[in-house]
């Protein structure tokens, strides 16, 4: 199978396990505390990640690869979760799971910065455009939902695109599971010590589904999914794969819809098909154009 085809599959199939990571997250924080809630699961899959390290018996990383894993670290592991888990005290995951159309936007201009991509110029334009249609459904009423809640998911975003950008960049060396799991071994000796110090007194009036809810964060969304995603965005180009953040918010407002129950209006299906009609523009000019100095 070709390289950039095999890129898109395992960037889908990442996108698709993340697209439950928002309405998991509105479950969790339902019973247990956001702070809590991004230490345990750090602390759940970093415990998995270092078995896998072990068994596998992977070489550990060079020196000049513990700034960038410390950069996934902060981004992926503590950052966008905790931003997250307190922005979904705020907003529903409806509300929130749009602001995700804004990652390729972020993961795309970090990608030039740090992975040296240079996109043709109409692949900004798909990009901006469907980046667009998700602010202007934030602001459509002003920012009655809740300013907090929306300005920690734009906090969560800009840290979750760098650490894309730098995972993916990690990844043509190290390999994908491999940079998610160093990430998380890397941030265990802080996350353990914490989780441990800020449990519930009790688990017994914790609902069930809140419990699933960790589960399920702990073991796709901070582990599976990183494995898929960041081979993805290796193989297939870090501004041209993670174009596929766009369909997360339609898979996220079908799982609000159907687990959590919410209200998804008519204009938030409206501007989440038009910012899924982004990506085939997006996707056609996102290969690498020389530069002016090598043509």
């Amino acid at each position: 199978m070709e390289k950039s085809t095999t890129g898109w599959l395992n960037g889908l199939l990442g996108v698709l396990i993340f697209s439950g990571s928002l309405p998991a997250t509105r479950l969790a924080v339902r019973g247990l505390d956001p702070v809590f809630l991004t230490v345990a699961r750090a602390s759940i899959a970093g415990a998995l990640a270092a078995l896998l390290l072990l068994v596998f018996r992977q070489t550990r990383p060079a020196r000049r690869d513990l700034l960038p894993l410390g950069i996934v670290a902060i981004g992926v592991v503590v950052g966008f979760p905790l931003l997250t888990a307190l922005a979904l005290q705020h907003i529903t995951s409806a509300h929130a799971v749009v602001f995700v159309g804004l990652l390729p936007l972020f993961t795309a201009i970090f990608g030039v910065l740090r992975g040296g991509e240079h996109p043709h110029p109409a692949f900004w334009i798909f990009s901006t455009l469907g980046s667009a249609a998700v602010v202007g459904f934030a602001i459509r009423d002003g920012v009655h939902a809740s300013p907090l809640g929306d300005a920690l998911m734009l906090a969560a975003i800009v840290v979750c695109g760098l650490a894309y950008a730098e995972g993916a960049r990690l990844s043509r060396h190290l390999g994908g599971w491999q940079v998610i799991s160093w990430a998380l071994v890397l941030s265990l000796p802080l996350m353990a010590p914490l989780a441990w110090w800020l449990r519930p007194a009790s688990f017994d009036g914790i609902g069930q589904a809140s419990l699933w809810g960790l589960a399920y964060v702990s073991l796709f969304s901070m582990l599976i999914g990183f494995v898929f995603w960041y081979r993805g965005l290796a193989l297939g180009g870090i501004a041209a794969v993670g174009q596929l953040q766009l369909l997360q918010p339609f898979f996220g407002l079908v799982l609000a819809a159907w687990l959590l129950h919410e209200q998804v209006p008519v204009v938030m299906v409206l501007v989440t098909i038009a910012v899924v009609a982004c990506v085939a523009g997006a996707k056609h000019f996102s290969r690498s154009v020389p530069s002016r100095r090598t043509a």
